[in-house]
């Protein structure tokens, strides 16, 4: 995956909101996230309407083991995501699954001990967040409805492995792509 493909989901632009952005077409976004690395003019306006600067478009030896993905307008800072970290985090929630809000605290003192501050890991963990909100809502409705309890207890089964699922993919797209299967626009934390 290419640092623009990167820096623009982390935006949550689509290909298509970058081209209205900077004027550059869709195709040539298209052409530049499969591997051809911008120049001139292309890179200058590009790096413009993501608020980045040029060099971080431009691929480098080491943007294998570290990658530039995310850029903090405010103070004009670069971070680096550890997605081999990042995927500690997202599995630490599956040791408890079944203790709610241990799914959430693990997670966030991993990201803060680790130091995985980002973008990523706080959309990681508000979908925890989000899961252990909904799960005893569905789970009391399902109890309320009196359908016995075999249903009852297929409900619970089935509101466990969703997560466990959310987790396994997640972990399995940060692998691949280094980015979440699983995701919110927004941030709970």
């Amino acid at each position: 995956m290419t640092k623009l493909k990167n820096i623009r989901e982390l935006q949550n632009l689509t290909q298509e909101e970058l081209s209205n952005k900077s004027g550059i077409s869709v195709r040539t976004i298209q052409r530049i996230e499969t591997g051809k690395e911008p120049k001139g003019h292309t890179l200058r306006v590009i790096a413009k309407a993501l608020d980045v600067k040029e060099k971080e478009l431009i691929v480098n030896e080491s943007y294998q083991k570290f990658t530039i993905t995310e850029h903090c307008k405010e103070n004009k800072n670069v971070v680096l995501i550890n997605y081999s970290l990042l995927k500690l985090i997202n599995l630490s929630s599956i040791l408890f699954i079944v203790m709610p809000p241990l799914n959430i605290i693990i997670p966030v003192l991993l990201m803060l001990v680790l130091k995985q501050k980002n973008n990523l890991t706080k959309q990681l963990i508000s979908v925890q967040i989000l899961w252990t909100i909904i799960a005893p809502i569905v789970f009391l409705l399902g109890i309320f409805m009196k359908l016995g309890k075999l249903f009852t207890m297929i409900l619970l089964i089935v509101i466990v492995l969703s997560n466990i699922f959310i987790i396994l993919r997640n972990a399995f797209e940060i692998d691949r792509k280094q980015k979440l299967y699983c995701k919110l626009n927004f941030n709970l934390i």
